[in-house]
């Protein structure tokens, strides 16, 4: 208890108060007011950074919808402007695969199959595609302004059209091996009708001789 009491008094004297109110006070309020300083700053930083973020999210999203549009109307749009939206395309996919936000490749690969799938499809639409328009956007909308629902906005979607394409894969295949037996089955019926052929000629050769 003897250091502490001489600590007490040194304190409470002229000299102690002395250091007190012109290097610890001083020392310990700036050192608190660099602490805030860097929280606001870093709190500053990530807001400007989250910001960024969003805008480009924004700016992808809006570029996607852009070329769904176009895709939509794919059969009237003339062939310069046609490839430059497959250019357009290209860079925006390349864009959105970059964001560092969960899902963009999942976001990327559902919206590359509904752009081919609206050029495919584009002398036919009218209604229809105004339909997948408003979900091709709200779908995108709702993946940028929660990205950890991609799997749920897209992967079933992704896996569905996996499945069709094994399947009409397979049909193809099954069709194909039908032609192909159905070729071979032609080709040996031609053999034998003109192995036929010859051996009745043979025949007829054999028969005019022993007369």
């Amino acid at each position: 208890m003897h250091w502490w009491t001489r600590i007490t008094d040194w304190i409470t004297s002229d000299a102690g108060e002395r250091v007190i109110t012109t290097a610890i006070i001083p020392f310990v309020a700036i050192l608190i007011a660099g602490i805030i300083a860097a929280a606001i700053g870093r709190g500053s930083a990530k807001r400007v950074i989250s910001l960024s973020d969003r805008e480009v999210r924004f700016s992808a999203v809006t570029a996607l919808v852009s070329a769904a549009r176009k895709a939509a109307v794919w059969n009237t749009l003339p062939i310069p402007e046609q490839q430059h939206v497959d250019h357009m395309i290209g860079e925006v996919d390349t864009r959105v695969r970059l964001l560092p936000i969960p899902g963009t490749a999942l976001a990327a690969d559902w919206a590359a199959h509904e752009i081919a799938d609206m050029k495919k499809n584009a002398v036919s639409f009218s209604f229809q595609a105004e339909q997948m328009l408003v979900i091709f956007r709200d779908r995108l909308i709702d993946w940028q302004a929660h990205p950890s629902r991609a799997k749920k906005l897209f992967k079933n979607d992704l896996d569905s059209w996996a499945y069709e394409s094994t399947l009409s894969d397979q049909d193809l295949v099954s069709q194909q091996q039908a032609w192909t037996a159905q070729q071979a089955a032609a080709e040996n019926s031609s053999d034998l009708l003109a192995n036929q052929s010859a051996e009745d000629i043979y025949s007829s050769v054999g028969s005019a001789d022993s007369k």
